[in-house]
C-alpha cells in the first residue's frame, strides 16, 4: 500500500508543479457565482484556508496615502471575496449537473 501512496503523491506533486507554471490569467476561470448565499459560503471556506496558511491568489493594494502596517493590511475575508469574484476559486456543489442540464435544455429549445 505504501508503493501506491508514493505513486499518488508523486502524481499530485507533478500536477501541482505543472499548474503552478501556468500564469493565473491563462487558467480556466470559474463562472460567476450568482447566488449571494453561495458566494458567502465559498468565500468563507476560502478565508478559512487562508487562515490556515494557504497562499493568496490575488494581491490587494493599499490605497494611496496610507501607511502599510498590520492595521491597513487587507483582511483575509476581503482577499477571499476578491478571489471568488475573479473566478480563481474552484468550487462544486451538489446539484450542479441538474443546473447544467437545465441550461443545456433551455439553449436547445
Amino acid at each position: 500500500m505504501s508503493d501506491e501512496s508514493e505513486v499518488l503523491e508523486s502524481e499530485v506533486a507533478a500536477e501541482t508543479e505543472a499548474a503552478s507554471k501556468i500564469p493565473i490569467e491563462d487558467r480556466t476561470r470559474m463562472p460567476p457565482v450568482r447566488s449571494r448565499f453561495m458566494f458567502v459560503d465559498i468565500a468563507a471556506l476560502r478565508a478559512q484556508q487562508l487562515r490556515r496558511g494557504a497562499l493568496p491568489r490575488v494581491t490587494l493594494t493599499i490605497p494611496d496615502g496610507e501607511i502599510a502596517g498590520a492595521e491597513s493590511a487587507p483582511k483575509l475575508e476581503r482577499i477571499a471575496m476578491q478571489e471568488v469574484e475573479d473566478g480563481l476559486i474552484v468550487y462544486d456543489y451538489p446539484g450542479w449537473d441538474v443546473v447544467e442540464e437545465a441550461a443545456a435544455a433551455e439553449k436547445t429549445s
